[in-house]
């Protein structure tokens, strides 16, 4: 089997680790694999990249004057598009591709013409409608029928001047209406099943929810003696929350409240804060760390780690803690509740700041030991990388299989 992978980022945050774990994965086990991103070039490793910096400054100023994101980068699209001729891959896997660095309509047509079986994976929305990575916040339910007067077309992608969502939303059902053998994979069920509503997604062969994947190499329970000394922390109870960015998107808010309201708890906040919060003694702030085995000891740390956010169609830090040990608590919003399952932490309605502390002291009642093996094997059943990805080949073979 030979497959392409295309995604916006290669090693770097949740959906460029997971591309490249998938990479790795598939040159060892006897799958030629090959990536484009717009980030590293690594030809000797089979790492191609597409687009340059400049090519993707031209193309977010293009998305935001006229409203078309993936519309541009037809120099770069062409010289990708050269290579995975020469490629001929059985498969080719799409994860994000609204990062202002590829031509969509070039490639979909080229997928089409050339009768190759495609993957679209739902890391967010953005296949599936006319403009927005997420919809959930704003109840809107437009890309069930057909996208128009986007109410979200100032954020995401944002344009400037024009509602292009009816537009794009056409645009994408043509093109993807046009290739025979598409398969849709979810990283939830949540997710999957938003998917099987699409109108744009309606001409998929296969629909199939694969949860993303930890390396269970890197995630387990570590020592945390070293981070303890670091953070100036003895034994107190300690809630963790997790993000690439702090903003009220992320529940920022609730994380505060949460520290104004238990001041015998430490909370730590691990991510860059896009907004000021309040100087208290057990709220402590962290910048966002690259460094896996120091996630790991976050992880370990923290008695429970909480999440706030209402749009995840994963939430890949709830696993990864989960693979460390770490109960959760989250809201009951779109994939969230998914993750921990009934026994390895509590789910509040709406990000009740009530319910969190209700939350919190059963969890501080049982002692997180109670949880630490379940929470592991949990992980192991739910979110080893190799099953994971057998399922995504299992997927690919299926839509081999279909070629007449």
């Amino acid at each position: 089997m030979r497959i392409v992978q295309i995604n916006a980022v290669y090693k770097f945050l949740s959906t460029g680790r997971t591309t490249m774990e998938m990479h790795e994965y598939c040159m060892q086990h006897g799958v030629e694999s090959y990536v484009f991103c717009p980030n590293i070039s690594d030809e000797a490793n089979n790492i191609y990249q597409i687009s340059s910096n400049i090519d993707r400054q031209l193309h977010a100023v293009g998305s935001r004057v006229f409203g078309i994101q993936a519309f541009f980068s037809r120099h770069s699209t062409r010289k990708m598009l050269k290579k995975i001729d020469k490629m001929k891959p059985d498969v080719v896997i799409l994860r994000n591709l609204h990062g202002n660095y590829i031509n969509v309509p070039m490639l979909l047509k080229y997928l089409a013409n050339n009768d190759i079986a495609t993957i679209v994976v739902m890391h967010d929305c953005w296949f599936f409608t006319g403009h927005c990575t997420h919809y959930f916040s704003n109840g809107c339910d437009k890309w069930q029928t057909e996208c128009e007067k986007c109410p979200l077309i100032k954020a995401d992608n944002k344009s400037w001047f024009f509602d292009t969502s009816n537009f794009m939303f056409r645009k994408k059902k043509e093109l993807f209406d046009a290739i025979s053998r598409l398969g849709v994979i979810g990283v939830s069920d949540w997710i999957t099943n938003e998917a099987k509503k699409s109108v744009i997604l309606s001409n998929a062969k296969v629909f199939k929810r694969v949860y993303n994947w930890i390396d269970l190499d890197k995630f387990y329970p570590r020592d945390t003696s070293r981070l303890k000394e670091k953070l100036g922390i003895n034994d107190e109870f300690i809630v963790l929350g997790v993000a690439a960015s702090w903003d009220s998107h992320k529940g920022l808010s609730h994380f505060v409240t949460l520290a104004k309201g238990a001041p015998d708890i430490i909370v730590i906040l691990l991510g860059n804060l896009n907004e000021r919060i309040p100087d208290l003694s057990n709220l402590i702030s962290v910048d966002r760390t690259a460094n896996v085995n120091e996630l790991a000891e976050y992880y370990s740390l923290a008695d429970t780690l909480l999440v706030c956010s209402p749009q995840e169609t994963f939430g890949k830090v709830a696993a990864e803690a989960l693979a460390c040990g770490t109960p959760i608590i989250s809201n009951d919003r779109t994939a969230n509740p998914e993750i921990a399952g009934s026994e390895c932490g509590f789910v509040t309605h709406n990000n009740d700041d009530t319910q969190i502390l209700l939350a919190i002291k059963k969890i501080r009642e049982y002692g997180k030991a109670s949880y630490l093996k379940k929470c592991i094997e949990r992980a192991k059943n739910n979110f080893l990388s190799s099953n994971q990805i057998e399922a995504y080949l299992n997927v690919a073979r299926e839509l081999m299989a279909m070629k007449k």
